[in-house]
Formats: structure tokens, C-alpha cells, sequence
């Protein structure tokens, strides 16, 4: 695979052209790749049919046209389908082919997958992301790559077109459990970072200037100095748009849940971690789904029972 990978830009699939899929998959385009798309949602391949990739009518398709194949998936079930189902990659995988799956999910069933593409002659390597949805349109993404380590190469030859850090983590599923423990702490510090704000606001702080002192102080994180989620302290974040685009809260709180299994399997304490899933399956009963997960100020600012 990895000779074969590096030699010319062969063309690349990609299924699962969401608000993280499409910008990564338009990067493949831009670096050359000519890419064979699907989406279980026709609409959203309209795009790269104007673009000039080939769209298909299923992953079996694209692994019929394919050997390097990325999926960018919501969930678990989503992948298990998109892979083993009966219109799935591996009705119709090529020998040798790399398959490799930037979607977060359990890490147990990214091992599953291994396993069967392996059965099947291929190789799969797990490499979801970190960075949100403007990082996918910069090409700044930081992958976390587990699999067989001969094979990271060739993978990464596909990946520097989407993110500027490619990360080995190790053996399938190390990826994953990189990715979960990331997006628990980021989940924490964006709890944290809204309840700091929103009890300034009330002691009388400006918000621009409670988040400048913040960003020269101990407190700073990624939540407060470069994703503030309190409308009107930065541009270009989704609290600035009505928390509209960015990573929603509907699959922060599935992040979470992932997080909440591997801590019970491996007999792990996270309290905070557990806190935070609980606020942000709240925040899914409560309307606020399909926002970004920084939307938990507005929340917070109006659960004053919490």
C-alpha cells in the first residue's frame, strides 16, 4: 500500500460529506486528488459533482473504484453500516486497499472494523480529528492515527492535505482514545470557560475585557482565547453567529458518552467528565441540539437551577 499510495494521485474516495467531510474532501480536490464521493444525503454531493469528482450511489461503489478510501461518519452505527452493511465497503473492497476512518467513535468498534477489512485483504486505520469545522477549511486539522505502524506513511500522504499535525498514536483505537480524552477535557474547559464569563457579567465585567484578562492569565485556554463561546468577544466563532456551524452539541454529548463507556470499562474516575455529559445531554433535551456546543453560556445563563 505504501509505495502504491506515494507513487501519483490516484483517485481517493470519501463518504460522509458533512460540515467536517465537505471541507476535507474539497482539500483533496485542491491538492489534486481526484475524489469519488458519497453521502447518504444525495444534496450534499451536488458540490463536488461541480467540482469533477464522480459521485456513486453507495460505499460499495466507492470501494469498487477506490483503494484509498476516507469515511467521515457521526457515530458508531453509522460506520458499522457504512463499512459491514449490505450496501457496504467491503462488499466490494479491493485487496490491499487503505481504508481509513476519521469519524470519532468507540474505540472497541474501530478494532471490530480492523478486523473485518483485515478478513478482507485491506488494511484500516483509525485517524479522527481535533479543530472543528474552520480548521477543516484551512487544512489545519490535527489527525490521531492508530494502526499498523508500516502503513502510516501512505496515510499520511492523504492526511497533510487536510491537517497540519499528523499524529501516530499506535496499534487501532489508540486514535480514538486520543480523540475522546480531548473532547472531554474540551467539553470541561468550555463548561469552565462560560461559567467564569457568565458570573463576571453579572459582577459588572465587560466580556472583552474579562476574556482579554482571562487570555494573559492562568485561566487561558482554547475555549477562552480562540473559541470564546459569549456573543460579541470574538468574530468568526459560532457565538458570534448565533452558534450556528461548529461542532454541535448533539455530537459533543455522543463524545462524551464514548468517553463515559472507555471510563467504565477500564474502571477510570471522571467526575468532571461525567458532569459534563450530563449538562450536554440537558442541552439536547432543551433545544439546543443542533447549536454549538459553546452554547452551553446560553444555557448555563438561563438554567439558573443548575
Amino acid at each position: 500500500v505504501c509505495s502504491r499510495a506515494m507513487a501519483s494521485k490516484t483517485p481517493v474516495g470519501f463518504i460522509g460529506l458533512g460540515n467536517m467531510g465537505n471541507p476535507m474532501a474539497k482539500n483533496l480536490v485542491k491538492h489534486g486528488y481526484p475524489v469519488i464521493a458519497y453521502d447518504v444525503f444525495p444534496e450534499a454531493c451536488k458540490e463536488f459533482q461541480d467540482l469533477g469528482a464522480q459521485v456513486t450511489e453507495s460505499p460499495a461503489d466507492v470501494a469498487e473504484r477506490a483503494d484509498r478510501i476516507i469515511t467521515m461518519l457521526p457515530s458508531s452505527p453509522n460506520a458499522i453500516e457504512v463499512y459491514t452493511g449490505a450496501n457496504g465497503i467491503l462488499k466490494k473492497v479491493k485487496k490491499g486497499s487503505l481504508l481509513i476512518d476519521s469519524s470519532t467513535i468507540d474505540p472497541t468498534v474501530s478494532k471490530e472494523l480492523a478486523k473485518a477489512v483485515e478478513k478482507m485483504g485491506a488494511v484500516f486505520m483509525d485517524a479522527p480529528v481535533s479543530g472543528g469545522v474552520g480548521a477543516a477549511r484551512a487544512g489545519n486539522l490535527t489527525f490521531m492515527v492508530g494502526g499498523v505502524e508500516q502503513e502510516f506513511d501512505a496515510a499520511k500522504e492523504l492526511l497533510t492535505c487536510m491537517g497540519s499535525n499528523v499524529v501516530y498514536c499506535g496499534e487501532v483505537g489508540t486514535g480514538q482514545a486520543a480523540k475522546i480524552c480531548n473532547n472531554m477535557l474540551l467539553a470541561i474547559s468550555m463548561i469552565g470557560t462560560a461559567e467564569a464569563m457568565n458570573l463576571g457579567i453579572r459582577l459588572g465585567l465587560d466580556p472583552k475585557l474579562l476574556a482579554k484578562i482571562l487570555n494573559m492569565s492562568s485561566g487561558r485556554c482554547w475555549s477562552s482565547d480562540t473559541y470564546n463561546p459569549v456573543p460579541g468577544v470574538m468574530e468568526g466563532v459560532p457565538s458570534a453567529n448565533n452558534y450556528q456551524g461548529g461542532f454541535g452539541t448533539t455530537l459533543m454529548a455522543k463524545d462524551l458518552g464514548l468517553a463515559q463507556i472507555s471510563a467504565t470499562n477500564t474502571k477510570t474516575p471522571v467526575p468532571l467528565g461525567s458532569q459534563a455529559h450530563q449538562i450536554y445531554r440537558m442541552m439536547c433535551a432543551k433545544g439546543y441540539a443542533l447549536k454549538d456546543f459553546s452554547a452551553v453560556f446560553q444555557f448555563l445563563r438561563e438554567e439558573e437551577t443548575l
